[in-house]
């Protein structure tokens, strides 16, 4: 330890070791090195820094703490138990009962733990974000810096600061070589983020060994390109010079901060030897002992917290954070009695819940042959959503033209206008989905949008987004072969199926305007699950509702379009641009004679979740002749078609040519799929 420490830090700091030692210890699995070189840095930042009540773990105006480097999960364990961090009621509020027990600890990686390999968002309170994927963490983290200067410039008044919390993001050496990390780190800086705080580990290790294996570059500098205020703290147990790091960057308001702080991973074992294997694995017993022994701590003791280190948290840290919320609730208080408008949104924001009359501009589209693309009427529903919804706030990942995703009404969210609704993420599509999910961990509904190819850019994000039931919106536009000429790159085939195989995603394939409305209704109506709108280039009819199944059933999944009298002799089925094409083939069939039932199945996920009564009502198990079409592979399909169902669509990539061309020479048409339904009753 700096010998600017003092006993009562020096015990915390060791405290905080130990602890992540003996958990790790005790799973026999895990990384204690990265928690034993960090902890005065943890230290400093929550006793001394971070604005945050233990006793109300959600108060809105929080400091935010993100662990991305999220192997060293024992840290931000080990830190929420000795803080006294509150666990959680379901409507948010902090209880009596601590977020994690030290049993809880004890349980480091097992069944059921809260306490699981990497930080998972749910799981205690004290989590903000899961972590573990490499450069989430801090891409999260720049979400968040984002919706505090939105929220801030947003409701804001004079004499009430409601929003002007800081976000910190402790990362190693993995994180910031990750892509990821980069883009939302240039997209931070862009913005001027001042309000965000990276926290860099420059500890020298990776798994293969060190860092010079593999990476050379000098990243302060890279960072002051990106538009970065850098710090350098030579040593991270200097609380002194960490506590002078952490006053620049709360002094400096043009731009983020990234504080480099040099540690030897593993500090503290008298075997040096050991300091790489401490970085992903255990120290093992006698390791554990020598170490201890060099804190001068009882080499015996196993998960020991002496009862001065949470009284010590709670005289810094608690008491500090407890003032400031009491503070802001009675601002809140007064501000709710002199805007209640205002103070209404911020309630709906902070509850995450919808506000009153948050549909009512939605207007049906009129029935048009001609129509639009889904995109288009995606654009125009996103405009009728927004005055009465204003936490919905978005952008693209520069394809605004093209993805109809700017709000006419809004201006532009710039360094220069927090309070703008439309997000401009640049070519970045993985940082942007990354931000979405900090975003809407801060309370917000954000929508990021792209073309639906480019989902392969961000589906670790979107993935992340699932896991933790965030109902952020993905509006994928230019969604197959119908993009035409841009040709095979450009055009997913594959995609429909990948983004459905991912747990908990609900993927939204609407048929024409109509059913977007209906998509986006259901959609937002969801508060536990990400949505991707997938929407055409190309124009498909506005249907006339007189004779057809309405709209409104999109919000089921799937629903009967259009039907005959009686048992039908067959069903077809598509999405999206396809449903046009099945209406056709079925004008065709029934006019020789065959009774045609045509289903369209804009969510499967969603249609999943209906009781079988109705799904049976719409995919009777007695009729086995089926057809589904759809601009895609068939995966996904088998479920609804069986294993000898027909399938028209893709199973190679596409081409360049015009669309219309291009479903000719895939034989995506009426007639192919006529020719298929006849096969199908056949048997």
């Amino acid at each position: 330890m700096s010998v600017q420490s003092s006993s009562i830090q020096k015990l915390a700091i060791d405290t905080i070791r130990t602890l992540s030692m003996d958990g790790v210890q005790a799973a026999n699995s895990g990384h204690p090195g990265t928690p034993m070189a960090l902890a005065p840095v943890a230290f400093q930042l929550w006793t001394e820094n971070l604005s945050y009540n233990p006793q109300e773990p959600l108060w809105p105006n929080r400091d935010r703490f993100v662990l991305s480097c999220g192997h060293a999960s024992m840290l931000i364990y080990s830190l929420i138990h000795v803080s006294g961090i509150k666990a959680i009621d379901k409507a948010g509020k902090g209880t009596s009962e601590p977020s994690l027990k030290i049993e809880d600890l004890k349980s480091f990686r097992q069944l059921n733990s809260p306490c699981a390999g990497h930080p998972e968002y749910g799981y205690a309170a004290g989590i903000e974000t899961t972590t573990g994927p490499l450069g989430q963490g801090v891409a999260n983290a720049v979400g968040m810096a984002i919706a505090s200067k939105h929220l801030g410039a947003k409701y804001n008044k004079p004499g009430f600061e409601l929003f002007d919390y800081d976000v910190y993001a402790l990362c190693g050496d993995g994180d910031v070589m990750e892509g990821v990390a980069c883009e939302a780190a240039s997209i931070a800086g862009h913005m001027r983020l001042s309000n965000l705080c990276w926290i860099y580990d420059d500890n020298g290790i990776t798994i293969e060994g060190h860092t010079d294996l593999a990476f050379t570059e000098d990243v302060p500098m890279r960072f002051r390109g990106l538009g970065w205020n850098t710090v350098v703290v030579e040593d991270a147990n200097d609380l002194v010079a960490l506590q002078a790091a952490f006053a620049e960057f709360k002094a400096t308001k043009d731009k983020p901060t990234l504080i480099v702080v040099r540690s030897v991973i593993g500090y503290g074992s008298p075997n040096k030897a050991n300091t790489h294997g401490a970085h992903g694995a255990p120290l093992g017993d006698e390791e554990i002992k020598l170490t201890k022994a060099a804190y001068g701590w009882p080499v015996d003791a196993k998960f020991l917290v002496p009862p001065e280190v949470p009284a010590y948290f709670a005289k810094t840290m608690g008491s500090k954070g407890s003032a400031a919320n009491a503070e802001w609730n009675k601002k809140f208080a007064d501000y709710k009695a002199k805007f209640p408008k205002e103070a209404a949104e911020v309630e709906s924001i902070i509850e995450r819940k919808l506000p009153a009359g948050w549909d009512a501009a939605l207007k049906p589209f009129p029935a048009d042959p001609k129509g639009l693309a889904t995109r288009v009427s995606s654009g125009k529903v996103l405009n009728m959503l927004s005055p009465n919804y204003p936490a919905l706030m978005g952008g693209a990942a520069d394809l605004a033209p093209s993805t109809m995703t700017l709000i006419d009404a809004e201006k532009d969210f710039s360094p220069a206008n927090y309070a703008g609704r439309n997000m401009h993420f640049g070519i970045r599509e993985h940082g942007m989905a990354a931000a979405l999910n900090g975003m809407s961990l801060s309370g917000l509904r954000p929508y990021g949008a792209t073309f639906f190819v480019f989902t392969d850019y961000l589906r670790p994000s979107l993935r992340l987004s699932s896991i933790m039931h965030q109902p952020v919106l993905y509006v994928m536009t230019h969604d197959s072969i119908g993009l035409g000429e841009d040709g095979p790159t450009h055009q997913p085939v594959e995609h429909l199926a990948a983004c459905r195989a991912i747990p908990g995603v609900y993927v939204f394939r609407p048929g024409d305007a109509n059913e977007v409305i209906h998509c986006y209704i259901a959609a937002i109506k969801m508060d536990n699950h990400p949505s991707v709108m997938v929407l055409s280039r190309q124009n498909v009819p506005t249907l006339d509702r007189t004779n057809l199944g309405a709209a409104s059933g999109a919000e089921k999944g799937g629903y009967v379009l259009s039907d005959c009298e009686g048992t039908p002799q067959v069903i077809l089925m598509a999405t999206g641009t396809e449903v046009p094409i099945i209406m056709d083939a079925a004008k065709k069939l029934s006019a020789d004679g065959v009774k045609v039932r045509v289903v369209s199945m804009p969510c499967m996920e969603l249609f999943e979740d209906q009781d079988p009564s109705y799904r049976e009502s719409v995919l009777p198990k007695a009729v086995k002749a089926r057809v589904a079409c759809e601009a895609g592979i068939r995966l996904c399909w088998d479920k609804y078609i069986g294993l000898e169902g027909h399938f028209v669509g893709m199973s190679s990539f596409g081409a360049s040519a015009p669309a219309p061309k291009l479903y000719e020479h895939f034989k995506i048409t009426p007639d192919q799929v006529v020719a298929h339904a006849k096969l199908a009753i056949q048997g």
